[in-house]
């Protein structure tokens, strides 16, 4: 019986400047909560995608959570998400206790199909009550039709938390 190779969904990966990375933590003794290196990146990742700002987080649930809370998530209103998605991009509308109402997938890409959510959205706008955001998902390498997403909720007045941290 022949072996097939595996395929690993994100194999490790090390580019070789690692450990001088790792020194460069422990010289400056900033190993954790932030230090001079998170402030670059933090400083540079902004340049690149010219923004402002830019705030470095310890995880996408966190950076999700924060983007609700700033959104002003009450008890009550309505999060749009991706069927398939990872545990961790609607769990902080639960922390607000925010409902969670799922858009289905298209099946090019498995993610939020934005047809589907213009009719969610239209549905909503009929009855008044359109979700406080809408957070689609990149999932296994694919990203969400963010562009079509963002026309789509810019025309209804419904923020985007786009989770790509997978």
């Amino acid at each position: 019986m022949s072996q097939n190779p595996r395929l690993f969904l994100s194999p490790p990966h090390m580019g070789g400047h690692e450990p001088e990375f790792v020194q460069q933590a422990f010289a400056s003794n900033y190993i954790a909560p932030l230090g001079p290196m998170v402030d670059a990146f933090e400083r540079e990742f902004a340049a690149v995608v010219g923004l402002p700002h830019c705030l470095a987080l310890a995880s996408g649930t966190a950076a999700t959570h924060l983007a609700l809370r700033h959104l002003g998530v009450q008890p009550g209103d309505e999060i749009l998400a991706s069927t398939l998605t990872f545990i961790g991009s609607v769990t902080p509308a639960t922390f607000e206790r925010a409902t969670l109402a799922f858009v289905d997938c298209d099946e090019a890409t498995w993610n939020m199909d934005p047809t589907l959510l213009e009719q969610a959205l239209a549905e909503g706008a009929k009855r008044g009550k359109l979700p406080k955001a809408v957070i689609p998902t990149d999932l296994y390498g694919l990203p969400c039709d963010l562009p079509r997403i963002r026309a789509i909720c810019d025309c209804h007045g419904v923020p985007v938390i786009c989770d790509s941290a997978e």
